[in-house]
């Protein structure tokens, strides 16, 4: 797709300010300029007299002099004669109009002050100029909800800058009430305008991407339009709750869809297959220095009853027979059950939840889940309570009631996109841990900890390629090189690295976990887990030939050039 010039961003978006203060304060002025004019003309017209009582007049710039420090209520005395009775008369008149004028045009100026129109034009145009100053990459984040707000402290603490646009003022102040460690600029405004999306860095020269979580998804897919067809170079990341409408955004070449409704099904499946892979897979998910989520039991495999509400509980459903459950769906009309509408008993008996092995409550208001969950309990007290919770600030009210398993919508929408984000590679390697087993999991995660602390570890992608390994040349020949010996201290090769290998990408086939006896070869991928000391060491091994010589060979080659030529060593440390 060819990529199509940004539009010029119109005039009232970064000049609205001066425009609106000079309609509003133009008869002000006026009124003050007249004011002025005439009392200056007024004085110098009116005859006074000298220190000799002859007649005298002031000349304009006199006039001109006295009525500004007067009209400012300054007040430096008569001059250069005193007044006469009728230039006195003249000032006093003046200075009653001088007063009348000024508090018309305070008052003018204050309104102005006031005026929601105005006072969103200066911020416009201080949102301008924090973006066009800014140097760094960034990611544009429309809709500032609680998913964007998780994504958002996870992005600051990785040090990766962002700019932020709402059309509620309120999401659009806590901003900056949130105190992010580097500045993040914020508009208040319909992400579907172009102009204001343009202005808010899509046109940006270091802009890197752009984030659409916002709460409809008219918005996001208007978004994701844009941006595709504006700036087909940058990658986009939607939230949608519907699969029309991730199909129009895939339609606009938009690959990464987040659907939160049909990742509750999906983690329900994992967990079903391997409590370890779904602890694995959040836990590499989550923001940096998270410790690891804890385990849950295997889910039990019986005759499930869903109480849902439209999508909500048909997706749920959907998935969970996919595995082979007897599932009983119960639709909640509306989202909410009244209280007049019968009592607990009689709804949890409808869908025969005393001889259910499990219990969810998927509606989309959390009251609503928290009434069926404690009604549910009360019907069947052995029974396994999964629940859905819209908002994040109710978790307290849902780890009281004792829910044994329950989704936040937005932490699944935080810690996809971070995935996304943090490093792509990451999410060719995630599909594939369900698969590999519960104790392949959980040996992994254990790894992992003993390895890399119970911090989430750095996740990177190397190539084995010239460019990023220059020092390994010559030895990728798939006979000589193998990942252990590449994974050695620079300054003990005894002592390894503390770096997990988590998955070889070679000619297209993928092989996780692989083991140090694997024999490396040009072009291979690596997707390494380890601590951010241990990447740097590691880097330098690949790009410096002293180093790889000394980590793989054993061979301690001096850095200066003579005692290279007395040792009779190539420029990497082998003989000549």
């Amino acid at each position: 797709m060819a990529s199509s010039p940004l539009p010029q961003l119109r005039p009232d978006l970064s000049s609205a300010g001066v425009f609106l203060v000079l309609r509003r304060m133009r008869i002000p002025l006026i009124v003050l300029i007249v004011i002025f004019a005439v009392s200056v003309l007024g004085l110098s017209l009116i005859p006074g007299q000298d220190a000799q009582g002859r007649p005298d007049r002031m000349g304009i710039f006199a006039s001109f002099y006295f009525m500004s420090y007067t009209a400012t209520t300054i007040g430096f005395g008569e001059l250069p004669h005193p007044f006469t009775a009728a230039q006195r008369m003249w000032v006093t008149l003046t200075i009653f109009l001088s007063v009348i004028g000024w508090a018309y045009a305070i008052g003018a100026l204050l309104s102005l002050m006031q005026d929601q129109a105005f006072r969103q034009a200066l911020a416009r145009r201080s949102f301008s100029q924090a973006v066009h100053r800014m140097r760094e990459p960034f990611l544009l984040l429309v809709g500032y909800g609680n998913a964007t707000k998780m994504l958002a402290r996870s992005l600051d603490d990785m040090g990766r800058r962002f700019v932020v646009i709402d059309h509620q003022d309120t999401r659009v102040s806590a901003v900056e009430l949130d105190a992010y460690r580097a500045d993040a600029p914020a508009l208040l405004g319909d992400a579907r305008d172009t102009a204001l999306l343009t202005l808010a860095g899509l046109g940006h020269g270091t802009c890197e991407g752009v984030v659409a979580l916002a709460g409809d998804d008219e918005t996001n897919l208007d978004v994701a339009m844009t941006t595709s067809l504006l700036r087909p170079d940058l990658p986009v990341i939607a939230r949608s709750s519907s699969r029309e409408v991730a199909e129009r955004m895939r339609a606009f070449h938009v690959q990464e869809v987040v659907n939160p409704l049909d990742r509750f099904g999906d983690h329900l499946r994992i967990l079903l297959r391997s409590p370890a892979a779904y602890q694995l897979m959040i836990w590499l998910t989550s923001a940096p220095g998270t410790p690891p989520p804890r385990r849950f039991e295997r889910l039990p495999h019986g005759r499930w009853v869903i109480y849902g509400h439209g999508r909500y509980g048909d997706e749920l459903s959907s998935d969970l027979r996919a595995e082979g459950l007897d599932v009983t769906l119960v639709h909640v009309a509306g989202g909410s059950i009244l209280a007049g509408e019968g009592d607990s008993a009689h709804v949890i008996e409808s869908g025969h939840v005393a001889d259910a092995v499990a219990f969810v409550a998927a509606t989309p208001n959390d009251t609503t889940n928290l009434w069926l969950v404690e009604a549910a309990r009360r019907a069947n007290p052995d029974a396994f309570l999964v629940a859905l919770q819209n908002r994040r600030a109710n978790a307290p009210l849902f780890t009281a009631i004792g829910v044994d398993f329950g989704l936040v919508p937005a932490e699944v929408i935080a810690h996809e996109v971070l995935a996304r984000l943090a490093n792509p590679v990451l999410m060719r390697f995630l599909p594939q841990v369900p698969h590999q087993g519960d104790k392949w999991a959980a040996d992994l995660v254990d790894r992992l900890v003993e390895t890399c602390g119970h911090g989430t570890p750095d996740l990177w992608r190397i190539r084995l390629s010239h460019d990023e390994a220059p020092a390994l040349e010559g030895r990728l020949d798939g006979t000589s090189l193998r990942l252990d010996d590449l994974l050695r201290d620079p300054a003990d090769r005894e002592h390894p690295l503390g770096i997990v290998p988590l998955a070889l990408l070679r000619e297209g086939e993928r092989t996780m976990t692989p083991g140090g006896e694997v024999l490396l070869r040009a072009e291979d991928q690596l997707l390494l887990a380890g601590r951010l000391r241990d990447r740097a060491a590691l880097g330098t091994t690949m790009t410096e030939g002293f180093t790889a010589s000394y980590v793989i060979d054993g061979i301690r080659v001096p850095s200066s050039w003579v005692w290279r030529r007395f040792a009779r060593l190539d420029s990497v440390g082998r003989p000549r």
